[in-house]
């Protein structure tokens, strides 16, 4: 389960105001026909809760915002999004927070998903060099027989590597991709000398940036250099589930999307003072300063809307396409592996 709600003593005025608009709306004819959650009580898988990739839901849960939909959602957290995908895919949970192409691949795999809601719209994952070990690197061919830490086999982390390396003429089995999760597991596997690049997403990647540990050789924080790695526009993060599970419970994922919308326009205004009181304590690894600048790094690259744009769907169905082949890839209907309905409704209500 998320952390709950900090104490109404420490809410600054501007929470008490949106949850009060929060309110107001939920009294509204047309949210009153949405009915309420199909599921009060949603079991939620994540590949690394206290990032910044999945900040939104952090917001969304601390400052009540599923609450007052009428929600409970309980998380599981894994050391990536892959597993939370595999997770999803045993039926242990009913949702899934990860990156928007694995809908792509497991419609491939004859196994339909559906995003429902975006929070990224930009992968936020760094590829970095260790200075440690790799100090002398002049080219990334040099990082053949190498160890890359990723946040585990088959995530998102790893897509963004291996795409990076194939352009110089690298493939899977020409190097070692070893999980490392998204947190101090992260950067103690750097330190210590147990890999030799990385793949990772906030904090971690400022973290090391700010020790000059590692040298950035792709990145996605931002939407230029998202744009110039992927050569379009690539989605970040969203919340997807399995299409039936969407059908069945429309009510409950528009409660979701309603939720992660509502704290998407409250991190477009919110100030310093506002993003630390906004998760919990134990996310912000002891150090606020930087946190603080890892959000600052990461800002621009959150949804605006939760909705996705084509454009973006059909770079991701590239990527997915060039790494794992054309004939899987073949095979995907873009247009079911997302459904923009919900937080198109979500914008209506909060005015994004």
């Amino acid at each position: 389960m998320f952390p709950p709600s900090p104490s109404p003593g420490i809410r600054r005025r501007r929470f008490a105001i949106t949850l009060a608009a929060g309110a107001a709306a939920l009294s509204s004819p047309a949210l009153l026909a949405q009915g309420k959650p199909e599921k009060a009580r949603v079991n939620l898988a994540l590949g690394g809760k206290t990032s910044l990739y999945y900040m939104p839901l952090a917001v969304a849960a601390h400052l009540g915002f599923f609450h007052a939909e009428g929600l409970e959602v309980n998380v599981t957290d894994f050391a990536g999004g892959s597993l939370a995908l595999a997770a999803l895919a045993a039926g242990s949970v009913d949702i899934a927070g990860g990156a928007y192409e694995h809908t792509i691949a497991q419609q491939g795999q004859g196994q339909p998903l559906q995003a429902f809601v975006m929070f990224g719209r930009a992968p936020q994952i760094v590829l970095g060099v260790s200075g440690r070990t790799m100090g002398g690197l002049r080219t990334l061919h040099e990082l053949r027989g190498r160890r890359i830490g990723i946040s585990a086999p088959g995530s998102s982390t790893q897509l963004l590597a291996a795409l990076v390396l194939r352009g110089f003429g690298l493939t899977k089995g020409d190097v070692q991709y070893v999980g490392v999760g998204t947190g101090p597991s992260a950067l103690n596997a750097l330190r210590n000398r147990e890999i030799d690049a990385i793949s990772s997403v906030e904090t971690v990647m400022t973290a090391l940036q700010q020790k000059s540990e590692v040298r950035i050789v792709a990145d996605t924080r931002s939407l230029s250099g998202t744009r110039t790695l992927f050569g379009g526009p690539m989605p970040g993060g969203c919340l997807y589930a399995p299409a039936e599970f969407v059908q069945k419970h429309p009510a409950t994922c528009q409660a979701l999307a309603n939720g992660v919308v509502h704290a998407l326009k409250w991190l477009r205004t919110a100030g310093p003072a506002d993003i630390i009181q906004a998760v919990p304590e134990s996310y912000l690894g002891g150090d606020r300063a930087t946190y603080l600048s890892a959000f600052a790094n990461v800002s621009e690259a959150f949804s605006i809307d939760g909705t996705l744009s084509e454009e973006s769907a059909r770079t991701a169905l590239t990527v997915v396409s060039t790494l794992e082949g054309r004939s899987r890839a073949g095979r995907v209907d873009l247009a079911q592996t997302y459904n923009n309905e919900f937080a198109r409704r979500a914008r209506e209500r909060f005015r994004v």
